[in-house]
């Protein structure tokens, strides 16, 4: 963390400029989270701001502030954080709006940028920070954290949904909270890198409407992984409509939701869905950190409960290992004739008030093979039940998790059934403390996505594209061949009589394409199959177009795969595999990677998709080649890296794989037009 930014982010003075009620809140909030620092309030004309005397302006300050709050408009701020860096101040949180977001505040904000010089400048248009580890806050709002001597970090560049995760009752417990806004001069993963850093921070979670510096990024991920903590992302925009909203509150580019998912696994960071499952997330990681399989444990004493977990598991990619014939042993030697012994396990109640019992039996089912062993249990009401029989269950579960030296969780199966204060317990005893069934999966599923992820070479990017231009299929197989990419032999024709005279030269069968017509199926340009010169002439003269392209027909294929490449502005090239042919459309099953990548990690892409058991030879058909396939995945891989600057998209859609083979029958370039 450099220095300007850790004075702004543990200030010892605060200067609040403006005389609004979001300043009388920064005032307030610092005196309630018990910030034992100097504030100096700045207003031209008023006494005081929060019951604390103020000055005109920052020349009239009694020392230079660490940190600032800039509650004016953005044509005042602009002069504020002028005043400020020329003072020396540490940095400044700037909460007006009306910067890049909007049509006319662009040429502001370059202006703010000038004005700040070397001080750091959180936002403009966000609320601040939180530091709950210090006890300090430039927060112009209510918010719902405690002091906290470690825990979860988050950074999100939506201040309303800053607020909305500090309102958490799901026991989380946070060390730093930061909005960034527009982030002007810094950025998300700037501020979570600096954050890391801190020994208290147990684990960083971003909240991402856009990424603006994939490079930024990658040396977040580099860091995390140094000093081995992990990251989790909740990344909105994914829709159109999401996209709309990203772009006009914080002038981010979105991107494409395949493209930001591909990116996030390759930098080895989580991904959640949800705010729900965000928190969640979160609370394991910073309780057990990441999970070496997706292997888990469950306990319930309700066989309804049992087949929820199983159900609700099953859809997140969990696996129940069986259990041993020693566990079975021991179960039914604690649980006595009557229960059936399985993982999921239900104990049924019989043990319900004998600790050393439930102890045991927890204990047992968390073996090493376990990443994870979840205790299904629902607290009752406060206000109206005793909860004098839970706390047995409580003192088991701790009393497991420290016998078995495994990772223990307790979840209640409806989110608002494990109290605030119950999971506080869960959490100083070792235990992950999860609320809601769904949500609980969710993080799991993140948490061993978290471990599995190599380091990768740096991502292939390049600035969005111009205007492009579609190339011939003959010319695009042309280019892809030279760099092992293999294609049919082929010619082309410009009449009926000529097709007809080349499809003997290359031999039959042969299959007749019309030129220059890009989805050649739908709109009824290839035929297959064609076996003598009139066939081909014939099937020429009905089809409507003004050049043809005649091809050997490909033989001996057992699948057929698509294999394509855009150039995603916001993550960088995006390589994505998957059934082809005529499955593309109707099954959509693909897998998304970005460039550069590995063999190692294509064939992790392949065997993935819904497809890959025919590809291993589905009830004793043959099985597809996969060095071949691989080996043409890189190789297209090599002619987008070898011509990026000017690459927007590569199509190859069918390629068709056999024993030995994998062979390119159709293929689509398109590229940047070149300058004049």
């Amino acid at each position: 963390m450099t220095t300007q930014f850790q004075r702004l982010l543990r200030p010892r003075s605060i200067a609040v400029v403006g005389g609004g009620a979001w300043c009388e809140a920064v005032v307030a909030q610092n005196r309630k989270i018990g910030y034992d620092g100097a504030i100096w309030p700045v207003h031209p004309s008023r006494d005081s701001i929060g019951g604390l005397p103020a000055f005109a302006d920052i020349g009239a300050l009694p020392g230079v502030p660490d940190a600032a709050f800039i509650g004016v408009n953005r044509n005042a701020t602009i002069e504020t954080v002028r005043a400020l860096n020329e003072a020396g101040a540490g940095g400044a949180v700037c909460f007006a709006s009306g910067f890049r977001e909007t049509s006319d505040g662009i040429e502001l904000q370059s202006n703010l940028l000038q004005a700040a010089g070397e001080m750091t400048l959180l936002g403009p248009n966000c609320y601040g920070f939180i530091n709950y580890v210090d006890g300090v806050l430039l927060w112009p709002d209510q918010h719902g954290g405690a002091r906290a001597s470690g825990g979860a970090a988050i950074v999100t560049q939506s201040s309303n949904i800053a607020i909305n995760l500090t309102m958490q009752t799901r026991g989380l417990p946070l060390t730093y909270v930061v909005t960034a806004g527009n982030q002007a001069q810094i950025g998300l993963a700037d501020i979570g890198m600096a954050l890391l850093e801190d020994h208290r921070v147990s684990v960083l979670g971003l909240h991402i409407e856009g990424i603006e510096d994939i490079r930024a990024f990658e040396a977040l991920a580099a860091m995390a992984r140094r000093l081995g903590k992990s990251v989790v992302v909740l990344k909105v925009g994914n829709t159109e409509h999401a996209r709309r909203a990203a772009l006009s509150h914080t002038a981010s580019l979105a991107g494409r939701a395949a493209g930001a998912e591909a990116l996030f696994r390759r930098l080895g960071m989580g991904q959640v869905r949800t705010l729900a499952e965000f928190i969640e997330a979160l609370k394991l990681l910073h309780v057990a950190g990441p999970l070496p399989s997706k292997q888990i444990a469950s306990m319930s004493c309700s066989g309804g409960e049992a087949a929820l977990i199983g159900d609700t598991a099953y859809r997140h990619g969990l696996e129940f290992p069986p259990i041993s014939d020693l566990q079975e042993t021991r179960l039914r030697e604690l649980l006595g004739p009557l229960v059936s012994p399985s993982n999921p396990l239900d104990y049924h109640t019989q043990i319900w008030r004998d600790g050393e019992a439930l102890t045991e039996t927890f204990a047992t089912m968390m073996t090493a093979d376990i990443a994870l062993a979840l205790l299904v249990l629902d607290f009752p009401r406060k206000d109206r039940c005793d909860r004098a029989d839970w706390d047995r269950l409580i003192a088991a579960a701790l009393s497991a998790r420290e016998r078995s030296g495994g990772k223990l969780a307790v979840v209640s199966s409806i989110p608002e059934n494990l109290p605030e204060e119950i999971a506080a317990r869960f959490i100083d005893g070792g235990v992950v403390p999860f609320n809601g069934l769904e949500e609980a999966c969710a993080a799991i599923r993140c948490a061993a996505d978290v471990a599995d992820a190599p380091e990768q070479a740096p991502i292939l990017i390049a600035p969005a594209p111009s205007a492009s231009a579609m190339m011939t299929e003959a010319a695009a197989k042309a280019e892809l061949a030279p760099f092992g990419v293999h294609v049919p032999v082929s010619r082309s024709a410009g009449t009926p009589e000529e097709a007809a005279h080349v499809a003997e030269e290359i031999g039959y069968p042969v299959v007749l394409k019309g030129g220059g017509i890009a989805h050649k199926s739908e709109r009824g340009a290839v035929v297959l199959g064609l076996n003598n010169a009139d066939e081909v002439e014939d099937a020429a003269r009905r089809m409507s177009a003004g050049t043809f392209l005649v091809e050997q027909q490909v033989a001996g294929g057992v699948a057929e795969l698509l294999i394509g490449v855009t150039r995603d502005e916001a993550h960088g090239f995006l390589l994505t595999v998957g059934a082809g042919g005529t499955m593309t459309e109707l099954l959509k099953d693909t897998q998304s990677l970005l460039l550069p990548t590995s063999p190692e990690m294509i064939e992790r892409a392949l065997d993935a998709l819904k497809i890959a058991p025919l590809l291993s030879g589905f009830r004793g058909a043959p099985a597809a080649g996969l060095p071949a396939i691989v080996s043409a995945i890189m190789a297209v891989q090599d002619y987008v890296v070898a011509k990026a600057e000017r690459i927007v998209e590569v199509e190859i859609n069918p390629l068709i794989c056999g024993p030995d083979f994998a062979i390119a029958a159709d293929a689509l370039i398109s590229k940047e037009k070149a300058d004049d």
